[in-house]
């Protein structure tokens, strides 16, 4: 079981995951959606044990991860987005190499290759293998120590139809023997037919899904509304390079103007987070299609540079930086 009480992180003086209790019970399957800077990174971080709680409890098959975190490498699967695969070794290699890592049989590696549908391309160099392959490989190497529980960080990213069925069948066999199992994504494609529950994060909370009606809406609000003299403006979500806060007001800037709107950066976020945008900072939503390179400073400061004619700098958090890390996968 996954399950959390008056979780709180603070970083910077600033509340950036508050989640007062939620869990996933032994058996269910359970996604969190939500976008970039929503909260998925420090949160994967937190159940991982690879960040201590500002306040409040975290518990990954009965065990506090940050606490005895080898007894929780043993009980628990993690599925980061990238694979974190050896590409010089074979698929078989590789699952060996993990097992004599963890003390596993080696034998086991020849099981779950054919669980993931591997067992052909067994001796095949990675270089030469697809996406989708590599994905099941990395799904494999998750559950080679037989995990009670599996978090699994966008499971289905660059597969194919053939690879998200083989998975999906996978996930609801673990399930069912009673493996409680965590997914966390961008969006739902590919969770309804696999998860009893799909969840939104939002701004480091988890908030009720929207109902079929309120999804329309969403999808049928692509531009953003700014009132000008006499006449409201419509931009169109493409032409924004980013968003900026400042004195509580949010202001649009494209390469024409910067122009000041009714909202605050919060509820643009909201509009604009289907349309590629990307909360780098808590004073900036910046358009994903507009990055042309993401500047470390020191190793916790960041920058990013848009390709807008004075070539932008917009400061990147530390939080911010790993959500965008893993959606890119650099």
């Amino acid at each position: 079981m996954i399950e959390i009480q008056g979780l709180q992180k603070v970083v910077n003086q600033q509340t950036v995951l508050f989640i007062p209790g939620w869990k996933v019970e032994a058996g269910e399957i359970a996604g969190l959606v939500g976008p970039p800077g929503s909260g998925k990174a420090t949160l994967l971080d937190l159940l991982i044990g690879r960040s201590r709680p500002s306040a409040g409890t975290v518990r990954v098959a009965d065990l506090d991860p940050r606490a005895d975190p080898q007894a929780s490498s043993r009980r628990v699967g993690v599925l980061f987005f990238d694979d974190g695969l050896y590409r010089h070794f074979s698929p078989l290699q590789n699952l060996r190499f993990f097992c004599q890592l963890q003390g596993i049989p080696a034998a086991r590696a020849d099981e779950v290759l054919a669980q993931v549908g591997l067992a052909d391309h067994a001796t095949t160099p990675l270089r030469r293998l697809p996406t989708s392959l590599l994905r099941r490989l990395a799904f494999g190497r998750t559950v080679l120590h037989h995990p009670s529980d599996l978090i699994l960080m966008e499971p289905f990213a660059r597969c194919d139809e053939p690879s998200i069925s083989l998975l999906t069948g996978l996930l609801r066999s673990y399930a069912e023997e009673g493996t409680a199992i965590l997914i966390l994504a961008e969006d739902a494609a590919h969770l309804a037919g696999v998860c009893h529950r799909v969840e939104v994060m939002q701004q480091g909370r988890i908030v009720p899904a929207p109902g079929p009606n309120q999804e329309m809406a969403s999808a049928q609000s692509f531009k953003i509304p700014v009132r000008g003299d006499g006449s409201i403006a419509l931009i169109n979500p493409s032409d924004i390079y980013f968003a900026e806060a400042e004195e509580g007001r949010a202001y649009l800037v494209t390469a024409e103007a910067r122009m000041a709107t009714q909202f605050t950066l919060s509820q643009l976020e909201q509009r604009l987070g289907r349309s590629g945008f990307f909360r780098a900072h808590r004073a900036y939503l910046v358009n994903l299609q507009h990055i042309k390179e993401v500047i470390p400073f020191t190793r916790n400061s960041f920058s990013l540079r848009l390709d807008d004619p004075s070539l932008k700098l917009i400061p990147l958090s530390k939080t911010a930086a790993a959500e965008l890390r893993d959606l890119l996968g650099y």
